[in-house]
């Protein structure tokens, strides 16, 4: 999305990792941002989604999950699978991203997801985190453009993907079958689920918290809702009538949902301007298929 030359801009590209990375990894993406001098900031709200690692320049980025306030975001951010929107601002300037699945979060991180469930975290402090410190400090250089940084993240990941492949990674068949019902419409309820991946509640309740963060039923609940939202995302000028997933009863269930998820009235999230959110809906359509990581549909682990 770009504006008038006196005004703020941003450009946001995404990129698939190679076809072995995609179990693992969603997608990777630069963020750019021009800001004006009349409006040194801009704000948004992200979504629900999955785990990511982003690389942010110094004092460039604010945010908060929930109803917390804005604060200074550490330069390696790590951001765990979130149920609650996450506010943010933005300075002038550029960073990267990277997308986890929940698989790549078991593969590749030292804690469990629920650890981590609706926090940001310094990856720089944490040693759950310390195999993408070298990743941090080279990306921070800033050195290169486009290219030379989506090559230093795919080495990077590529280097801890054959790792994880030498050792025995646990459950692996059983995340990503978890994470194919759920991004399946048709999964309505914890049994359907359960039975879909042949296993007890009480199996997959541990299964979830450790790979995925949440309760098998707020998963679902928060799949449903982001098949709603996606749809407004793409196209903001539809009614939210039109853009209710099949599994909603009526619009109040859908709004019960939203002040959950978003933390206010889809009428009062409508009205916000969403200068990142949207351009980034649709560059990730255009490059992945679906316009929020959430939906993303999981690829099975050789």
């Amino acid at each position: 999305m770009n504006a008038a030359v006196d005004g703020p801009a941003v450009t946001i590209r995404f990129a698939l990792p190679e076809e072995r990375l995609r179990p693992f990894i969603t997608t990777y993406y630069r963020t750019e941002v021009r800001c004006s001098p009349g409006e040194p900031w801009l704000e948004d709200r992200l979504h629900p989604e999955w785990p990511n690692l982003r690389f942010l320049p110094a004092g460039s980025t604010e945010g908060s999950i929930g109803s917390a306030l804005l604060e200074p975001m550490p330069a390696f951010a790590v951001t765990g699978p979130t149920s609650r929107a996450c506010r943010f601002r933005v300075a002038s300037g550029g960073s990267w991203g990277i997308g986890l699945m929940p698989l790549g979060w078991a593969a590749f991180m030292g804690g469990e997801a629920g650890d981590y469930a609706d926090r940001v975290v310094d990856g720089l402090s944490d040693p759950a985190f310390a195999r993408f410190h070298s990743l941090a400090r080279a990306l921070a250089t800033g050195a290169g453009g486009f290219a030379d940084g989506l090559k230093s993240i795919e080495t990077h990941m590529a280097g801890l993907a054959d790792a994880a492949a030498t050792g025995t990674l646990r459950n692996a068949a059983a995340i990503t079958a978890v994470n194919a019902a759920l991004v399946d419409p048709e999964t309505a309820t914890v049994a359907d689920l359960a039975q879909r991946v042949d296993m007890n509640v009480r199996s997959l309740e541990r299964l979830c918290r450790r790979a995925f963060g949440f309760t098998p039923k707020l998963l679902l609940r928060r799949q449903r809702f982001l098949r709603s939202l996606a749809q407004f995302m793409l196209d903001p000028s539809l009614k939210w009538l039109s853009t209710l997933d099949h599994r909603y009863h009526d619009q109040a269930h859908f709004v019960r949902d939203f002040k959950r998820f978003m933390g206010m009235a889809p009428t009062t999230y409508a009205k916000l301007d969403k200068p990142l959110l949207v351009a980034a809906a649709r560059a990730r359509m255009e490059i992945a298929g679906e316009a929020v990581q959430g939906l993303h549909e999981p690829k099975p682990a050789d």
